[in-house]
């Protein structure tokens, strides 16, 4: 009977190594996540410019959290699926890939309202000022 060795990080260091590779995975290899991370800055430029208060920028920065999570995790649930199932399709792994791309939307749809709720005030300040 062969032994199986459990693996663990040795320290708090190799953890964080471990963590800091596998998010350089999804950067590199994940589109969407890419996209995301543009978003992000696009959304952070327009809250200095619209100083938002650090309340809104608690919601802002929440959001933008889950959205990178939802998508993090994702890619983890579908390389555990393809790794599952080799190439071979499996109704069980298409919903389990399925239901962790639905987390992505749904996040990305929360971040939208926060989005809204945040920048709603100040978009429409804005407006009022720029007409005559």
């Amino acid at each position: 009977m062969s032994r199986r060795r459990r693996f663990r990080a040795r320290t708090f260091w190799h953890s964080l190594r471990y963590a800091v590779a596998g998010l350089d995975y999804v950067v590199r290899t994940q589109r969407n996540f890419r996209i995301h991370l543009a978003l992000a800055a696009c959304v952070a430029l327009a809250g200095v410019l619209t100083r938002l208060s650090p309340i809104e920028w608690m919601g802002v920065t929440l959001a933008i959290g889950l959205v990178w999570t939802a998508e993090i995790l994702n890619t983890a649930i579908e390389a555990l699926g393809d790794l599952y199932t080799e190439g071979e399709f499996s109704l069980m792994a298409k919903i389990a890939k399925d239901a962790a791309a639905s987390a992505c939307l749904v996040s990305a749809l929360t971040a939208v309202v926060v989005g809204a709720l945040a920048f709603g005030p100040h978009l429409a300040a804005w407006l009022r000022l720029s007409i005559p």
